[in-house]
């Protein structure tokens, strides 16, 4: 492939999307080809598969369904735009991926790692990001700032807390088992210190491979 695979992800709450979407802008000034896409969801079909999955009028949903309709969701996005971006020379930002299903379905549904890894072989035939960078915060310090911005919250969002703290581990876990990829951001900071460590690991990353 041509382009570049940058996944962002995150616990809820850790500030990763608004990081993201500032350096999105910024890449884009400085003159790079950089598209922005999102899990569940980037493409029309993962788009309605997502009002499914994030529908709080679904509470209840089977476990294995949620990770087979992510899986779902996944090859759509894949197909239709994250592999004619990479043949096409892009840099693609992702917000979500993969790292997600394994985290909230794996280790917080307990559905199991190689489980809902296995699942997803099928689904991305072995596609994994170039880089992921990993901005976590503590859960109950995520969901009190969810809180706080008063928005309507999502079916995940709405989860008890012995929830969002699995999720919180998983990652955690998952930042160990792949080292090779995923750098560890402290989501706790200011944003404008979050921004500033997700730019030093971003830029130079881009630079040496662009």
């Amino acid at each position: 492939m041509k382009g570049l695979f940058i996944t962002f992800e995150g616990n809820d709450g850790s500030g990763k999307s608004s990081a993201l979407q500032t350096v999105k802008q910024e890449l884009l000034e400085l003159g790079y080809d950089v598209i922005y896409t999102r899990e569940p969801g980037g493409s029309p079909i993962a788009e309605k598969i997502r009002e499914v999955i994030l529908d709080k009028e679904n509470v209840g949903m089977d476990p294995k369904t949620e990770a087979l309709l992510y899986a779902a969701s996944r090859r759509e996005h894949i197909v239709k735009t994250i592999l004619p971006a990479l043949e096409a020379g892009k840099v693609i930002l992702c917000d979500r991926f993969l790292d997600s299903s394994l985290a909230y379905q794996g280790y917080s549904r307990d559905l199991g790692l190689e489980n809902v890894l296995e699942m997803n072989q099928f689904a991305t035939e072995g596609l994994y990001p170039d880089l992921t960078i990993l901005v976590c915060t503590r859960p109950e310090i995520g969901m009190s700032r969810i809180k706080k911005d008063e928005r309507d919250m999502d079916r995940l969002e709405l989860e008890k807390m012995t929830f969002h703290n699995k999720v919180y581990d998983g990652y955690i876990a998952l930042s160990e088992k792949f080292k090779d990829r995923i750098v560890v951001i402290n989501g706790e900071q200011t944003k404008e210190q979050v921004l500033s460590d997700v730019k030093n690991v971003l830029y130079p990353f881009i630079k040496e491979r662009i």
